[in-house]
């Protein structure tokens, strides 16, 4: 993930939720994946994003994630790291024995808010600055990717100051959320010259079509850009045609969906059933 933050290109990020949506994001060729936490709240409690995961869930997801990458770099929402300092380098300790290969960290209030919520609060900046410094320097190797959520509460300029305090700390990296226009990012690139910059493209903000051409990213200094809950959406809604489809007609047939035999592939079944063959006979 360095790699691809020091290079001179724009790297698209594609949301994962298990081995197997990790495994199809493998195939499609992408070179990094990202683990949202409003996914995770959805999937495995059924809630919003409004500060119901902790770390231990998200660790605990991308444990069963990062083998079916193969070596793919997974970034992983860390929210305001689950508390102080303290609470934020056990949480990077947990990701990095996970498997995961970044995190982005917060300066919102805990609980938080999903970031294109109205009504967000941000911590003191130096605050949240010693919390990037102590999980920079907690020894993980983890990429560390300064989240600051100012924009939409105290204005762009606070938000830039904000960033430029967490690159100092130690942040390999700085996501203004909420910012993904072209003069927006120019003025986050001219006060950071040489940071990596990280863009949500996210169907909470709206519309994810519209945004800038890769080129245009690239010279404007981003270099990650996440789109943490596209699949998740297109699944959620094959899902609902599959479930409307048989109530109504008593099958799926009309729905497109994944074969049978695909499905198996994707799970290894012929690959475990040769290993049963040569090894799980009598002696």
């Amino acid at each position: 993930m360095r790699s691809l933050l020091a290079g001179p290109g724009v790297t698209h990020l594609a949301g994962v939720y298990d081995p197997l949506t990790a495994a199809l994001a493998r195939a499609a060729g992408f070179r990094a994946a990202h683990l949202s936490g409003a996914a995770v709240a959805a999937l495995a409690l059924g809630l919003p994003d409004l500060g119901y995961v902790h770390g231990t869930h998200i660790a605990g997801r991308a444990a069963t994630i990062t083998p079916a990458l193969g070596g793919v770099p997974l970034l992983a929402d860390a929210d305001t790291g689950y508390g102080t300092a303290v609470h934020a380098v056990w949480t990077a300790r947990r990701y990095a024995a996970a498997g995961v290969a970044g995190l982005h960290i917060e300066d919102q209030v805990s609980p938080k808010r999903c970031g294109h919520l109205a009504g967000k609060e941000v911590v003191d900046a130096g605050a949240a600055a010693g919390k990037i410094r102590a999980v920079a320097e907690a020894g993980t190797g983890l990429v560390v990717v300064a989240r600051t959520d100012a924009f939409s509460v105290t204005g762009l300029s606070d938000a830039i100051e904000r960033s430029r305090r967490y690159v100092a700390a130690g942040a390999d990296a700085v996501f203004v959320e909420g910012v993904s226009d072209r003069a927006g990012l120019a003025d986050v690139h001219d006060a950071l010259p040489g940071v990596p910059l990280v863009v949500n493209r996210s169907e909470a903000g709206g519309p994810t079509e519209d945004g800038l051409p890769d080129g245009e990213l690239a010279a404007l200094g981003v270099r990650l850009v996440l789109h943490p809950v596209a699949p998740l959406l297109a699944a959620l809604e094959a899902a609902r045609a599959a479930y409307a489809a048989i109530a109504h007609a008593g099958h799926a047939g009309a729905v497109p969906r994944l074969s049978w035999h695909g499905f198996t592939g994707l799970v290894g079944q012929p690959d475990a059933l040769a290993l049963d063959s040569r090894y799980g006979g009598p002696s």
